[in-house]
């Protein structure tokens, strides 16, 4: 069937959750008929979805229901693979080189103009993926970036679409910075902040992240653009089409597994809206017990926050625990452990809040409890493996008591 474009479909931020994949996959099959549908980044990891179904879901949604992606931080190498790399734009994502490591810009007809496509990817949620997916890869301005293709291109296109990975306030700065772009769909983020709001002469628009929505834009007008967003119906009153009834039916199966029970929540944590910070302070502190290490390191953005009932279920422990983070020992270059405050700063500017044991680190300690990820990316490099998955230590504190708490019960 020949499509006759007239909008343009983004979803964000979709971190492999299919919880309502009904609904997500009979919409945007149907949105297809007359809407380019894209995604602005970080369409995988994030869900058990992921890390039981290794990524073959993801594939094959986004290779038969997408016409352009933008890469995300989540998922680096994926954007890599054949097929999708074919789908995948950027602009400012280049090898050491320089050279793009994606195509730049597509051109499509959508409402009678020729439309513009590219993406960015901004330098701080670049800096987030590890260290060895991302080497000899490197990021540049987006806004820089921007104006170089446009000039480039501009008699080519009636109209510019960006789809940005950078999050919205960066993208309201991105917006002034870029005057001839038309509409900025916004991703990374992971805020209230949805749009669509004017800055400039662009609208910036967000659609909902995990699978819940999404945001639309058309040609209005004139040379104005008209944008919204929306959450996905149930189900559309549609059944899944034939060409991912296999993935469906993948996703239910996965479903019933991540249904499977793994043991009663403690009182502290059952019937809650899990509190990661809280929970991750508590592994720190058991590990700085238990391992008897000099310190503990961990960052709140390794944890996910989800509504807990009263049973913990392998959906709950890999939607809390998504990345599959490895524990390591890891020592300290000499500049960090003479500046632990500095170090802290350095860690909370680039992976967010933290915590500690004990905590503040006591000066003078030369390694630290970590995860891989923090320790290749911002500590040198692990020494040695701990032996604990991140998520086996998530599961022993959300369902094991401690034992004067097992003492206090027996009484």
């Amino acid at each position: 069937m020949s499509r006759r474009l007239q909008r343009i479909t983004a979803t964000t931020d979709v971190h492999s959750a299919f919880e309502q994949a009904a609904s997500f996959l009979t919409h945007l099959h149907a949105a297809r008929a007359d809407s380019l549908i894209v995604d602005c980044g970080d369409f995988f990891e994030g869900t058990g979805f992921y890390r039981l179904g290794k990524g073959r879901i993801e594939h094959e949604i986004l290779t038969t229901l997408y016409d352009l992606l933008a890469p995300g931080n989540h998922g680096w190498p994926h954007y890599f693979e054949p097929r999708l790399h074919a789908m995948t734009v950027c602009a400012n994502a280049t090898d050491h080189k320089g050279n793009s490591l994606f195509d730049r810009l597509r051109i499509r007809m959508i409402g009678g103009l020729r439309v513009a496509i590219t993406a960015v990817i901004s330098p701080a949620a670049f800096a987030t993926i590890p260290a060895e997916q991302r080497c000899g890869h490197r990021v540049t301005d987006p806004a820089q970036a921007l104006r170089t293709v446009m000039l480039e291109h501009h008699q080519q296109a009636d109209a510019w679409v960006v789809l940005s990975h950078s999050g919205f306030e960066a993208d309201r700065v991105l917006a002034v910075a870029c005057p001839f772009a038309d509409v900025i769909f916004s991703g990374h983020c992971h805020s209230d902040a949805y749009g669509p709001e004017h800055i400039g002469n662009a609208l910036v628009v967000k659609g909902r992240e995990l699978g819940s929505g999404y945001a639309v834009a058309r040609p209005g007008a004139g040379t104005s653009w008209i944008a919204r967003t929306d959450t996905f119906p149930d189900a559309d009153g549609g059944t899944v089409s034939d060409e991912l009834s296999a993935t469906y039916d993948e996703v239910t199966q996965i479903s019933g597994m991540l249904a499977t029970p793994l043991g009663a929540l403690r009182d502290r944590y059952r019937g809650t809206q899990m509190d990661r910070h809280q929970l991750l302070q508590e592994i720190a502190d058991r590990l700085h017990t238990g391992l008897g290490a000099d310190g503990v390191i961990l960052n709140e953005t390794a944890l996910r926050t989800v509504p807990l009932g009263d049973q913990l279920t392998l959906g709950d422990l890999l939607a809390v625990e998504p990345f599959d983070n490895q524990l390591v020992h890891a020592f300290l270059p000499d500049g960090q452990a003479a500046d632990l405050n500095a170090l802290r700063d350095h860690l909370t500017e680039h992976v967010g809040p933290l915590a500690t044991a004990p905590d503040p680190l006591p000066p003078g300690i030369r390694s630290v409890v970590t995860t891989n990820y923090l320790a290749d990316t911002h500590l040198g490099g692990r020494t040695h493996q701990a032996g604990l998955p991140l998520g086996q230590a998530v599961r022993s504190t959300l369902t094991t008591p401690l034992p004067d708490e097992q003492q206090a019960g027996a009484r």
